[in-house]
C-alpha cells in the first residue's frame, strides 16, 4: 500500500500502474469499476462490503470520502493498493478536503477501467437528485439504501420521484430471501393442486415505517393484483422489519411464512406439515455482491417501488441523467444552474492523459482534453 499525501489525480494513476508493474498485477479479468461514496464515520464497513463482493466480482474499486467541504483549500490524499484488505484487485481510496469534493469525477474518471461498467453505491444518506452526483451520472448501475435516511419512507418516495432505470435500493435487496421463499412457496401449492394459484389479499407484518417491509408489500401489491399492506404484528420486528407474511389463497386456503428469530422461518401452507426454511440476516457485503450479479434494469423493482409508494410511469422514465451542478455551500433557495454535461447509458471512456500509465486504459476509447484534478478545483 501507498498513502499519498497532497497529491493529485494524475499521481494517483502514475502510482496505480507503478504497483502494477512491480507486483507484475494483470487487471485483465476485471468485470466493472465500483465506486464507493461514504462518510467518513462508515469508511471502515463500506470498505470490508467492497472487499467482499470484490473477491466475488472482480473489479477495480474506487472508495471516495468526501471531508470538509468548506475547507479554505482543495487537498485530496490518496491510499493505493493492489491485493490486501480491499480484496485481490486494485483499490485507491480517495479522501478529498474543499471544494474539490464538488468535483470528485475529475479525479475518479481517469481511474475507470476502460471498456468495463460502473457501478456507484452510496453507503450515506441518499442524495435527493442523483443528477447532482456526477458519480451518478457516470455509473450504468446505481446503488442507494433508503434505510440510512432520517425517514425512509420519504426516501422510498424520493427514489420513486428520481427513479431511472437502472436505480437500485440496498432495502429492496434485503427482501430477496423473503421474495424468493414466498415464491417457491407459491410454486409449490401451484405443483399441488396442478392449477395457478389465484391471491385475494394479505397482509405484511412488521414495521409499517420500514423500506423494506413496504417494498415487499409493493412486490406482493404488483404481482399479486391485490393491495397488500404492512400492518403492526404482536412482536418487534428484526432487522428486515418483518415478523411475516399471511397470504389468502382463493379456495379457501391460506399461506403463511414467520420468522422464527433463530436465522430461518416457518413455512404454513395448505395439506402440508410446517416446514423450516433458512433465512439469515445477510452481511452488507453480500447485499452489494448480489447487486453487482446484474448491471441491467430490475424491473421488478420499479414494479414494487410504484406500488409502495404510488408514483407510477416509473418504466417509462429515460435511462439516462443530465449532470445538475448543485453546489451545498449556496442557499437553498437560489436556482441551480443549467446542467453541464450529458452522460448516456454506456460507461465513459477513460481519459486520455492516463493511457501511457495504465494498461488497463490502453485497450479503451480516450476522451480528449480530460481535465486533471487540479484544473478542476475553483480558484
Amino acid at each position: 500500500m501507498t498513502t499519498l499525501w497532497d497529491t493529485s489525480g494524475s499521481a494517483v494513476v502514475k502510482e496505480l500502474a507503478a504497483q502494477r508493474r512491480t507486483g507484475g498485477a494483470v487487471m485483465s479479468g476485471v468485470a466493472l469499476t465500483l465506486v464507493v461514496v461514504a462518510d467518513e464515520g462508515r469508511v471502515g464497513e463500506a470498505e470490508e462490503a467492497a472487499a467482499a463482493a470484490a473477491e466475488l466480482h472482480p473489479c477495480r474499486l474506487l472508495i471516495v470520502v468526501r471531508r470538509q467541504i468548506d475547507a479554505p483549500v482543495p487537498r485530496l490524499d490518496a491510499e493505493v493498493l493492489i491485493g490486501g484488505r480491499l480484496g485481490p484487485g486494485e483499490a485507491v481510496v480517495m479522501r478529498m478536503y474543499g471544494r474539490l469534493g464538488l468535483h470528485a469525477e475529475s479525479v475518479v474518471l481517469p481511474l475507470l477501467a476502460a471498456d468495463a461498467p460502473v457501478v456507484t453505491w452510496w453507503h450515506e444518506r441518499p442524495p435527493a437528485r442523483i443528477a447532482t452526483d456526477a458519480l451518478g451520472v457516470i455509473a450504468n448501475r446505481r446503488v442507494t439504501d433508503s434505510a440510512m435516511a432520517v425517514d425512509p419512507l420519504a426516501a422510498l418516495g424520493t427514489r420513486a420521484e428520481d427513479y431511472a432505470p437502472g436505480d437500485t435500493d440496498l432495502a429492496w435487496t434485503r427482501s430477496t430471501p423473503w421474495r424468493a421463499t414466498l415464491a417457491s412457496t407459491l410454486d409449490s401449492v401451484a405443483g399441488r393442486r396442478g392449477d395457478a394459484v389465484r391471491i385475494l389479499g394479505g397482509r405484511v407484518e412488521g414495521d409499517p415505517a420500514n423500506a423494506t417491509a413496504q417494498l415487499i408489500a409493493g412486490w406482493l401489491s404488483s404481482r399479486c393484483g391485490v393491495r397488500i399492506p404492512v400492518e403492526p404484528g404482536s412482536r418487534t420486528p428484526g432487522h428486515s422489519g418483518v415478523n411475516g407474511v399471511l397470504l389468502q389463497l382463493d379456495q379457501g386456503e391460506e399461506l403463511r411464512l414467520q420468522d422464527d428469530r433463530k436465522g430461518s422461518a416457518i413455512i404454513s401452507q395448505p395439506y402440508r406439515p410446517d416446514a423450516l426454511v433458512a433465512l439469515p440476516d445477510r452481511s452488507l457485503g453480500e447485499l452489494i455482491g448480489e447487486e453487482l450479479r446484474r448491471l441491467d434494469s430490475d424491473e421488478p423493482y420499479s414494479e414494487a417501488l410504484e406500488a409502495a409508494t404510488g408514483v407510477t410511469g416509473l418504466a417509462g422514465h429515460p435511462a439516462t441523467r443530465e449532470h445538475v451542478w448543485f453546489d451545498p455551500m449556496r442557499p437553498a433557495e437560489e436556482p441551480a444552474a443549467e446542467p453541464r454535461s450529458a452522460a448516456g447509458a454506456a460507461a465513459p471512456a477513460v481519459p486520455a492523459d492516463s493511457a501511457d500509465d495504465d494498461e488497463v486504459a490502453e485497450a479503451g476509447e480516450h476522451d480528449a482534453d480530460q481535465p486533471d484534478a487540479d484544473q478542476a478545483i475553483p480558484g
